[in-house]
């Protein structure tokens, strides 16, 4: 049943994240926080779209158009469109109830306004995520890359320096069997 479905497909804000993510998520209360802000972002977006099915439910049955084949008939429709509603409103109530957990731990935490403010207009985050500034040696600032991209850096460096050690070790199996012939 749809509201099964509602209820279990997001875990409870004291639970804490599913052990599927990155564990990142799990290094401290406000990365946990971080990631169910992100899981309330999605509820929404299937706040949304439940919104959108209700209406598809609530209107007469003679204006369904030929995209609109799998909506029920008759009595069904009615029962759908209960189903529909219950699963909205549990979503709600849990968006409610992560926002407000969201916020007192933001209180609880005492986080300092300023470092909650909106960003300036205009302004356009990377691609893959907001980072924090850095700068040269000489203390220029560099092009702004989010957190995400430093971590494919990263990941990349790592990579190349297994592939330069693996050739390492092949070169000098080669020359202690060529010394050794």
């Amino acid at each position: 049943m749809a509201t099964n479905e509602a209820t279990n497909s997001n875990p409870p804000m004291d639970q804490g994240p599913p052990e599927d993510i990155d564990p990142i998520w799990l290094s401290s209360r406000t990365a946990r926080q971080i990631y169910a802000l992100g899981e309330v972002e999605k509820d929404i977006t299937r706040l949304l779209s439940l919104a959108a099915s209700s209406m598809a439910l609530l209107s007469l049955p003679q204006t369904d158009g030929p995209e609109d084949e799998e909506l029920p008939k008759g009595a069904e429709r009615s029962e759908k469109f209960v189903d529909v509603a219950n699963e909205y409103f549990e979503r709600l109530d849990g968006i409610h109830i992560a926002m407000r957990s969201s916020l007192a731990h933001i209180r609880q935490s005492r986080i300092a306004p300023s470092a909650i403010n909106a960003p300036p207009h205009g302004f356009i985050p990377p691609s893959l995520g907001v980072g924090l500034p850095s700068a040269d040696a000489d203390g220029v600032a560099r092009g702004t890359r989010g957190l995400q991209e430093d971590r494919v850096e990263k990941d990349a460096w790592k990579g190349i320096l297994d592939a330069l050690t693996r050739i390492k070790e092949a070169r000098g199996k080669e020359h202690g069997e060529a010394m050794e012939s």
